[in-house]
């Protein structure tokens, strides 16, 4: 009896993948040569009855809609889709083979529970002795399993897939390849069942056949409705997160469109919604993470990394969203996998390519276009090419010189030095425009060959150019040049990426997978800086005219070769480990004046090392992953060890604690070479063993979280400790010929001393995450409370706040969605970062009697920018095909709705001992339109 029960439980629950094929080529192969004179309800009955489909629609709407049509030998699918297409209707099959009937697409939720009720009803027998019994009694116990996760349609990996086997304790999650291992399985006709974020949740059962080779399950698309419940409340939005996990966020970029935006969908631009990340630099996609800056988060696609992440400004992402597959970020206490950074890591997976039809997309908005296509090139082979180029149109233009103004105002000098204070200054101000002048363009591919069912190839590559052109005129009254004329001020800049990957995925058995890496990555950023024109008066009342240029260059090569291994030795225990070498070099040149080099280092490292990490699951409430890594660093002679840990344990099915911690090391890093004048500047260096150390840093985090099939709420606090910080600053002393700053007058010496400071930092801080995950309205706020210090004991004995630092930071983010429609509106507001101002200039005569220009500085970062705050809304419409797959959508963004002034950055400029202040400011209320579209 109990063999009955479990086989008559299985045959209910399986089978849904067959079905669904099943029904799919039923449409295309049976033909209808049928004359409808009739209702439409009741052709639905007579399609559903003479063919053995399952046609679930409100009957009452559709018997109001008549149809005469005469189809000649037309196929089913065709049939389906006039009809439909003529009565404004659409149809959607699931993974079950039941079609569904569509006025709205949010009609799908009820329409399945209709369908639930009727399932039980007596009317229903039939069709429950329709479902496949299995054919025999389990003839294998405790057996090992191993299986793949793919998208049926496209034949897409999907990593991070929830795998469980039904009634047990079973469970476990997909690789980066959608692999998944699971050992002693109750027997061969157990049943498996399948989650994954956006795809609908399916079942698949296991036989005799099917366990002595690798299981695919394919799983099909969800219908694009947020409303929709989903199985054991999995989320299905755009940004979600794990409750047993500490700090990992996941991103979906198909659902990125139902957010606003300023270009493209940004991947990284999203991540700055969540607690945690700063989401206030409009001028930097990358990551500011819990007190760090974007140089210690690793980015990497397709396992090489990627340097500077952003462009234009920081207003895109270097990412083409329609090349992504999968994104995560680990916020920190990140496993020993990972190493090289000491904040946080971004994951960044790119599609391998359709593999069985061809795709042509396109994305167009008023900064920028994109194409992508994917295609397979044989049965075994597949290729992805996306192409991205903005461009600087009319409306362009009117964008920013409406809204991205700057403030110029003055500050008295002489001997009293008037401080400028922190928001704005005083003085008599006149204006400046800035009008940035950029392009960008980017470029991914990606070529997948499978050799057989356990080995693949794929290789990777991307490349990005950025070319700015921030040059202005600074027009200043007669009382502060000689000639009343202005000073034009060059500021041109080229920045970019190159990287690429040849990645070997084998499996060596059912527990045993490896992924071998060669990887190069390359950066590169050229600035040109300079002022010329105009005049200042010397100490005798002549006018001498500005000519005062600086030349950047800093150029990073990377080549890494890394492999990766990942046992599962048991369903509770998970072996990862591996080990890496690379060579780095580094050259970074800064001239001034086309003479004078005060930087001139050519680096080159080479480092090594091995890392190993423990999964322990004893039980379903209990997890815990220990691990070290160990990096030996060439210039420095010696081995680095990071032992790393992180747990969770649930405290009850719904409320979870968690914490991890770790030892985390950098060996590259971005180094802020201080500029009080023009705005610090960040360029890469690699740690030496004299003036510029190996970072350091260690995480403590904790937290606990409580989440429903409706609500997460999260509270997460952490604490780091920082050592090996590096900045680099620049002084340059002015003696003889007269009161200019800045490469003018007669008879002047010019006097450069340059200097690597070094420092310890900490950051500490508290997120409170409230997340509504499912129905028509999802969304979230969060709340982060954070300080982040640093001290150098160039700048004194006592911490001081670093530029990252934001006390107080608030984000509110609404979606509502109706039908194909999606609102959106997100607020931020922050407290304003701090910087370092010159307060006043003035004159002194030396003993020799030349004259000597000093500035009087404010404390280091002792003022801050006003408070930032931002209210972007957005409305979007899904495209779809009679089939209800999506096709596309066209949207409207409204950024800076309000058109609230945000300072980005404030430049000075010295004019006979007068501080010039300018307030280079964010964009102000700006619209956008997207269209995306896609072919087969």
């Amino acid at each position: 009896m109990k063999k009955f029960s479990l086989l008559l439980l299985i045959s209910i629950a399986a089978y849904h993948q067959a079905q669904s094929q099943q029904t799919q080529q039923k449409l295309k192969k049976i033909t209808i040569d049928h004359f409808f004179s009739c209702q439409l309800d009741l052709l639905f009955d007579t399609l559903a009855m003479d063919h053995h489909l399952r046609i679930v629609f409100d009957r009452q709407p559709l018997h109001e809609m008549d149809v005469v049509e005469h189809f000649f030998e037309e196929p089913l699918k065709d049939v389906l889709a006039k009809v439909c297409n003529e009565n404004g209707l659409k149809y959607w099959i699931e993974s079950s083979g039941t079609i569904y009937i569509l006025k709205n697409t949010d009609d799908l939720a009820r329409l399945k529970q209709m369908n639930q009720l009727n399932l039980k009803s007596k009317d229903a027998i039939k069709a429950k002795k329709e479902i496949a019994a299995p054919l025999e009694l389990p003839k294998h116990f405790l057996i090992s399993l191993n299986g793949r996760v793919i998208d049926q349609l496209t034949g897409e990996s999907l990593p991070s897939a929830s795998v469980r086997i039904k009634n047990s304790e079973l469970s476990t999650t997909t690789n980066s390849e959608g692999y998944f291992t699971l050992l002693r399985v109750p027997s061969d006709t157990s049943v498996v069942e399948v989650v994954y974020t956006g795809y609908q949740t399916d079942q698949f059962r296991l036989n005799s056949g099917n366990i002595n080779s690798t299981l695919i399950c394919g799983l099909y698309s969800s219908l694009n409705t947020l409303n929709e419940v989903t199985i054991n409340g999995k989320k299905s939005g755009v940004m979600n997160t794990d409750s047993r996990q500490v700090g990992v966020l996941q991103l979906s970029p198909a659902n990125l469109d139902k957010l606003p935006s300023i270009g493209d969908k940004d991947i990284l631009r999203a991540f700055q919604l969540m607690p945690g990340v700063s989401g206030t630099n409009e001028s930097s996609s990358g990551a500011y993470v819990r007190g760090g800056t974007p140089d210690q988060n690793l980015v990497l696609l397709d396992g090489f990394t990627i340097y500077q992440v952003d462009h234009l400004y920081g207003f895109f992402s270097a990412f083409n969203a329609s090349a992504v597959k999968d994104v995560q970020l680990y916020k920190g206490g990140f496993t020993s996998k990972y190493g090289g950074r000491l904040s946080s890591v971004t994951e960044i997976n790119g599609k391998e390519g359709n593999k069985n039809e061809t795709n042509i997309g396109t994305d167009l908005s008023l900064l920028s276009a994109s194409m992508n296509l994917e295609t397979p090139l044989s049965p075994k082979s597949t290729l992805l090419l996306a192409i991205r180029r903005s461009y600087q149109g009319p409306l362009y233009d009117k964008i920013f010189k409406q809204f991205t103004a700057s403030t110029t105002t003055q500050a008295g000098g002489g001997t009293g030095g008037r401080g400028l204070g922190g928001r704005g200054g005083f003085g008599g101000g006149f204006a400046n425009q800035v009008t940035p002048s950029s392009y960008f363009y980017d470029a991914n591919a990606k070529y997948t060959y499978t050799i057989s069912q356990k080995d693949k190839v794929s290789w990777s590559l991307y490349t990005g150019t950025d070319k700015t052109d921030n040059s202005r005129d600074l027009g200043l009254p007669p009382g502060l040049s000689g000639s009343g004329a202005g000073i034009a001020i060059t500021d041109y800049t080229k920045y970019g990426n190159l990287g690429s990957s040849i990645k070997w995925f084998r499996q060596w058995n059912k527990k045993l997978y490896s992924n071998n890496y060669i990887t190069y990555s390359s950066y590169f950023n050229d600035r040109n800086r300079g002022s010329s024109g105009g005049s200042a008066l010397d100490s005798n009342g002549i006018a001498h005219s500005i000519n005062n240029t600086t030349l950047e260059t800093n150029n990073l090569k990377d080549e890494t070769f890394k492999s990766e291994w990942e046992w599962q030795a048991d369903n509770k225990y998970k072996l990862l480990f591996g080990g890496f070498a690379s060579h780095k070099k580094i050259d970074y040149e800064y001239t001034q004046g086309d003479t004078t080099q005060l930087i001139n280092q050519h680096n080159n490292a080479s480092l090594g090392g091995v890392y190993a990490e423990l999964s322990i699951d004893p039980n379903s409430k209990f997890h815990i992953q220990p691990g070290i890594r160990t990096t030996y660093y060439g210039p420095t002679g010696r081995p680095y060890f990071e032992p790393r840990l992180s747990a969770s344990y649930n405290l009850t099915d719904r409320l979870t604690v968690k914490g991890a911690t770790g030892q985390f090391y950098q060996f590259e890093n971005q180094v802020i070479r201080e500029d009080i004048l023009a705005g610090n500047r960040n360029f890469w260096v690699l740690s030496n063993n004299n003036n510029i150390p190996v970072g350091s840093s260690r995480h403590y985090i904790t937290g606990l979280s409580y989440e429903n099939d409706n609500f997460l709420v999260s509270l997460e606090g952490y604490y780091k400790t920082l050592s090996g910080l590096t900045q680099y600053t620049v002084r340059q002393t002015q003696t003889g010929g007269g009161g200019g700053f800045g490469g003018f007058g007669q008879n002047q010496t010019l006097t450069v001393t340059e200097d690597f400071y070094q420092g310890v930092g900490r950051a500490e801080g508290l997120e409170l995450l409230v997340q509504k995950k499912l129905g028509r309205y999802t969304g979230w706020v969060s709340y982060t409370l954070a300080k982040a210090e640093n001290k150098f004991s160039a700048f004194g004995n006592d911490y001081y706040a670093a530029d990252q630092d934001v006390r107080h930071e608030f984000k509110s983010i609404n979606m509502y969605h109706y039908q194909r429609w999606n609102f959106a509106a997100t607020f931020l507001f922050s407290t304003g970062h701090p910087y370092t101002a010159p307060l006043a200039s003035y004159t002194i005569k030396t003993a020799d009697g030349n004259p000597t220009t000093y500035l009087t500085i404010s404390d280091k970062n002792g003022e801050r920018l006003p408070a930032y705050q931002r209210l972007d809304m957005s409305v979007s419409y899904d495209l779809l095909k009679i089939d209800g797959h999506k096709v596309g959508s066209i949207g409207l963004s409204l950024f800076n709705v309000y058109n609230h002034t945000n300072i980005w950055y404030r430049e000075y400029q010295i004019q006979n001992n007068q501080v010039i202040t300018t307030n280079v400011n964010y964009l102000g209320f700006t619209p956008n339109i997207t269209l995306s579209l896609k072919w087969k």
